[in-house]
């Protein structure tokens, strides 16, 4: 069974600032199964957006996996998430600063 994404939230926002960074909910969604969309924003500015991994990627141990998106400047992340809210509109949104997010986050599918 796995957590939800509220619970999920949570413990990405606690262990960020635990590790000395910093995350912020950007946009709440549904308690229970919203997706979550993190945002990764390097000391320098630069942005990745992880989303939730595809389907063929799903953990067997319930756990939530994710993978970059192709979105690389604030432009594309708010353009991206525009389009999930239309599609969506259950989801949430966390942004984190100055930490690696594979630290964090079960990252699949990346190429680097």
């Amino acid at each position: 069974m796995r957590i939800t994404s509220e619970l999920f939230v949570a413990q990405l926002v606690r262990r960020a600032f635990g590790a000395g960074g910093f995350a912020a909910v950007v946009r709440k969604g549904a308690e229970a199964a919203g997706a979550i969309f993190v945002i990764s924003r390097a000391r320098g500015g630069a942005v990745t957006l992880f989303g939730p991994a595809v389907q063929s990627f799903a953990a067997d141990d319930g756990g939530r996996r994710f993978m970059r998106e192709s979105a690389i400047d604030d432009a594309a992340v708010a353009a991206r998430l525009e389009r999930e809210a239309r599609f969506d509109p259950d989801f949430w949104v966390v942004e984190i600063e100055d930490l690696a997010p594979d630290d964090f986050l079960a990252v699949v599918g990346d190429d680097g």
